[in-house]
């Protein structure tokens, strides 16, 4: 298990990180809640000790925004006032815990550990009543050939390549081969291909050890391992730049890894499954993916059919996600009209399953009665239509705005937070600007900024 330490002192944050590592725990840690906010976008953690002050993002703003994101991860609050409003505050915001500095560590440990196996226990129930909502939806033709393919390939070990277009549902197949497969009990990992960065793509799949590189002060475990004894699901697999598919496909053939910086094979025992809404096989041709990791990952191929291919479905998809909708929502719908339903198997659904959910969402939101009629399902506001809408769209100039700040205001502000996300480095700051470290350096001493 991994948990992130917010907190501006160095004392505490070290403190901490030598008593967690004595209860196997592995821990990064951040001095300002927006430093936390970019660890938290690049890595997986179990829970989180946060500090109360702090400059940039103090505690409990941090605490929303880690809500608002939909981390479920427990929280746990320190500080050193131990005001009750400060605790009530927290508490109500979605910490878990709250304790007053100085506390005894092992203590906190042990607060923290019964707050992690309280969390499993509930992230068991929810698994257990997800199944439902993962089930793979459809009575046509091509739906019941996918469904009977699953059952078939479940119970064995080989790899999976699922294609689609986007928003037809390719993660929920892949759930229902894990739920159906020997290793149902295991984790089911997933991550998005395209939406990690590539100079963070290997460390988040193989890990490293500590000293690997810059910034590596602790020993950070993969996906690959965290995977071990469930399934690894790799969405958008197309995306995998040409040095890492070198490497997974001797992942695939040997059944080990290593981590970055490390000198010994660990091995894995997970099920690997992929996805992409790509031409693969033009991309084999383009030279942009190997033909040796297409066909390692061939081994079983499902396509999954747009939804305007499959319009019998979309009674049966509205009828399950009105009920998870009353389930997350607790909306009083209770039948759609036959006019708005007809309208929804006429239209396009060029967003796929995705969009029918989107549209269904805004308009239970809006429904005035217990039947969702035509007039509450908006037509108007599906992918296309959102499209054209945005590339006409007018942006107003800041002149338009009375309270529009200068532009040496908001230079400032983005300045100040891309250092506080970086702790101060500012070659990393000057990156993520888009400008060199010494024009970086320039702007702080012309802007005469303390930091």
């Amino acid at each position: 298990m991994r948990i992130l330490i917010v907190d501006d002192e160095q004392n505490i944050r070290e403190l901490m990180a030598k008593y967690l590592q004595l209860e196997d725990l592995q821990s990064d840690a951040a001095e300002n809640g927006l430093s936390a906010q970019r660890l938290l976008r690049e890595h997986s953690y179990d829970a989180c000790l946060i500090d109360l002050k702090m400059p940039g993002m103090d505690g409990i703003s941090l605490i929303k925004w880690i809500r608002s994101e939909g981390f479920m991860m427990p929280l746990i609050m320190m500080s050193a006032h131990g005001e009750i409003r400060d605790a009530v505050t927290a508490l109500k915001e979605g910490a878990q815990d709250y304790v007053v500095k100085p506390f005894d560590p092992e203590e906190l440990t042990i607060r923290l550990r019964t707050l992690l196996d309280a969390h499993k226990l509930w992230a068991r129930s929810e698994s257990a009543k997800s199944q439902d909502e993962d089930e793979l939806v459809g009575e046509t033709p091509s739906m019941k050939k996918i469904k009977e393919v699953i059952s078939r390939i479940a119970h064995t070990q080989a790899t999976v390549l699922i294609t689609g277009e986007s928003g037809t549902g390719k993660e929920v197949v892949a759930r229902q081969i894990h739920a159906q497969s020997q290793m149902s009990e295991g984790p089911f990992v997933a991550i998005n291909i395209g939406g990690v960065p590539e100079t963070l793509l290997e460390s988040e799949l193989f890990g490293y050890e500590k000293g690997a590189f810059t910034g590596a002060v602790g020993r950070k475990i993969g996906m690959f391992e965290l995977s071990s004894g469930g399934t690894l699901f790799l969405d958008e697999i197309g995306d995998m730049p040409i040095a890492l598919q070198v490497k997974l496909l001797r992942v695939l053939q040997e059944r080990k890894i290593m981590r970055l910086g490390g000198t010994d094979p660990i091995p894995i025992n997970a099920r690997i499954v992929a996805a992409t809404n790509k031409d693969i096989e033009q991309r084999v041709r383009e030279g942009l993916f190997r033909e040796d990791l297409f066909y390692r990952l061939n081994v079983v191929r499902i396509e999954l059919p747009p939804l305007r291919e499959r319009r019998e479905d979309i009674p049966s998809l509205a009828g399950v996600i009105l009920g998870k909708l009353h389930r997350q929502m607790g909306h009083k719908i209770e039948r759609i009209s036959p006019e708005a339903l007809e309208a929804l198997q006429n239209h396009s659904f060029y967003g796929n399953v995705r969009e029918l959910e989107n549209m269904l969402e805004r308009a239970v939101i809006f429904a005035q009665g217990t039947t969702l009629t035509l007039s509450d399902v908006d037509l108007r506001e599906s992918v296309s239509s959102f499209h054209q809408q945005q590339s006409h769209s007018h942006t107003p100039l800041v002149g338009d705005d009375q309270e529009a700040k200068s532009l040496k205001e908001l230079e400032v502000e983005a300045i100040i937070r891309s250092l506080h996300r970086w702790e101060g480095n500012r070659t990393h700051a000057a990156q993520e600007l888009g400008i060199s470290r010494r024009t970086l350096i320039n702007k702080i001493a012309d802007y005469e900024l303390d930091l």
